[in-house]
């Protein structure tokens, strides 16, 4: 097998601006990795990283910092992984935290709030276009349109539980592929990426599996306790040392089991935490929620990191004997610990295992079918930011039983709504970047508020 030739120092200079450039989500961040990783550097194929993306998008969690571990284990072996993961994490967990403070501090200011709601109105349009990104991806043929619309459907009508949808999304792939049925041989999975493609066999890893890629069950035992003991031996001190009721041992142990059970990525799961953080916990209001996710929208890193900020609220309003600041920057902390330690496990553990099955029919059509139901997911949450973007209130309506949230129509916030239309303008219409619609959108809420108060 060829070397690959690039020396690690090199490699976490790449990752460290792969970091600095992920903003907008993960549809942003994967585009980001591809551009640098595939068609700049030529580190892997088309294939092999459309093969690992498939396989983080199956996994609980944020797919685009594990799609970073993944390439960076392939390229440099578990030091490669924990560095490239590690980076990828950094820039927001530093951002996140320093405007948690700030909005903590100076919140009640006019300025500030304006702020908050002026990234709101554009945060629900990047959801949105995260939906036709993917979607167009994703979304090849009516059958993996049908996936999607099924998936939408379970979630928003009938409340079905995220993991029941992409488990069930990727048996009917597996047995598709299976059947060759071509619905599902060639109309799945993440397509093309970029412009320019490069083939497995034209990259400097090339086409053969690395030694250290390939299966070892030892290895494998070996690595799976070490991170198992790095994630749950603090959540069980926590349990033992402060006891259930206690603020930071309810973080510990409900966002390690978002780190297990919530699948198809950030903006999958997040109705799901808003729901639980909100109406179970009280760590935060539906407002904060959106407020936390702006902060992740306009820092680098995965936009997960919006657990950070509920984590940080949860301690800094139930500090105990801590000062409030204190409390709340171990809060915040200690759930990034415990969202992005199970990450590294998953990868280090399953990617050998997936190296072995790049090619295979039937895996492939269930990740690809897999993909298409998350187009459904996000579209569920689309549609449940512009409720609360845009409507002050929303009622539940039922019919035998099930039925989905809909708006009080009169308690529409004309300013929100027209800050919202103004970015999708922006960035469907005439193509602004991101970062330029929220900057717009933020001075705008600002000038809104000011006027009004």
């Amino acid at each position: 097998m060829k070397d690959h030739g690039v020396p690690f120092g090199e490699a976490m200079k790449v990752w460290a601006r792969v970091a600095a450039l992920s903003f907008g989500g993960p549809a942003g961040q994967i585009a980001v990795m591809h551009r640098i990783i595939v068609e700049e550097k030529k580190w892997i194929g088309e294939q092999r990283f459309l093969q690992a993306l498939n396989y983080c998008t199956l996994l609980p969690g944020p797919e685009a910092q594990q799609l970073a571990v993944y390439i960076g284990w392939l390229m440099h072996k578990t030091k490669g992984g924990l560095f490239a993961g590690t980076l990828f994490v950094l820039p927001g967990l530093l951002a996140i935290m320093a405007l948690s403070w700030i909005y903590v501090l100076l919140g009640k200011v006019t300025v500030i709030q304006g702020l908050f709601f002026g990234l709101k109105a554009a945060v629900l349009v990047i959801v949105i276009e995260a939906v036709l990104r993917v979607g167009r991806r994703a979304l090849k043929n009516n059958t993996m349109r049908g996936l999607a619309a099924a998936a939408f459907i379970a979630l928003f009508f009938y409340s079905v539980p995220f993991p029941v949808i992409i488990v069930l999304a990727g048996l009917i792939g597996y047995v598709g592929g299976r059947a060759n049925l071509p619905a599902f041989v060639a109309g799945g999975g993440h397509g093309k990426l970029g412009d320019r493609q490069v083939a497995d066999s034209d990259s400097l890893l090339g086409e053969e599996t690395p030694a250290h890629a390939r299966p070892n069950l030892r290895w494998s035992l070996a690595i799976a306790a070490v991170f198992l003991a790095l994630w749950l031996v603090p959540v069980a001190l926590l349990w033992f040392g402060l006891g259930a009721g206690n603020v930071f041992t309810q973080i510990a142990i409900f966002f390690s089991q978002m780190a297990v059970v919530t699948f198809g990525g950030a903006y999958a799961v997040l109705a799901y935490v808003a729901q639980q953080a909100v109406d179970n916990y009280h760590w935060v209001t539906a407002g904060e929620m959106l407020d936390g996710l702006g902060m992740a929208e306009t820092t680098p890193g995965p936009l997960i990191m919006v657990l950070q900020f509920v984590g940080f609220m949860a301690a800094f309003r139930h500090p105990g004997a801590l000062p409030p600041m204190l409390a709340g920057t171990l809060g915040g902390l200690l759930t990034t610990w415990v969202t992005f330690a199970p990450c590294f496990l998953w990868i280090f553990l399953g990617a050998p295992y997936v190296e072995t099955l790049r090619g295979h029919r039937a895996v492939a059509a269930a990740l690809s079918a897999v993909t298409a139901a998350v187009v459904g997911v996000i579209l569920n949450l689309a549609l449940w930011f512009a409720l609360h973007v845009m409507f002050r209130e929303v009622a539940a309506v039922r019919v035998l039983g099930v039925g989905p949230d809909l708006p009080v129509l009169a308690s529409l916030d004309w300013r929100a709504a027209a800050l919202a239309a103004a970015a999708m303008v922006a960035m469907l219409r005439f193509k602004a970047g991101m970062i330029p619609t929220l900057a717009g959108s933020a001075a705008a809420g600002i000038l809104l508020l000011w006027l009004a108060g």
